[in-house]
């Protein structure tokens, strides 16, 4: 098996289940506050089995940034559309966002904003590390 098909597997099977602990953080925290929340069994489940795909595919996505055979711009790529997807059709599908075209353009904004302000903090961060080590080396 492919090393990186491995990696992406085991990362997803060892993160996945922070998924529905988080659904289940996200409703008591809303019963806490006093908000009123009812899903049926079949929502419920959903919402379980989907956020835990979701965990799976953004812990297993993760290996995209290590396949030093890539350049930066094809990981980058790969792993910011496989998170589009994955997070769009979650959050369609649970409809925690409505399939409305204003409202999709919005939830698009949002998130390529915060994933690459996220990605340049984690890269610039990354390369400070670096400069420190190898200054350390020389």
């Amino acid at each position: 098996m492919n090393k990186y098909l491995k990696s992406f597997l085991q990362r997803g099977l060892v993160f996945g289940g922070f998924g529905p602990i988080v659904v289940g953080l996200v409703l008591f925290f809303i019963d806490l506050a006093g908000g009123a929340v009812v899903l049926s069994g079949s929502a419920m489940l959903l919402a379980v089995v989907s956020s835990y795909i979701l965990a799976f595919i953004q812990a297993g996505a993760s290996v995209f940034n290590q396949i030093e055979e890539w350049p930066l711009t094809k990981s980058l790529f790969c792993h910011f559309s496989l998170l589009f997807v994955a997070y769009s059709l979650t959050y369609v599908l649970n409809s925690w966002i409505p399939f409305e075209p204003m409202v999709l353009l919005i939830f698009c904004i949002i998130f390529v904003a915060v994933y690459f302000i996220i990605w340049i903090t984690v890269y610039l961060l990354v390369r400070a590390h670096t400069k420190k080590l190898n200054a350390r080396l020389t």
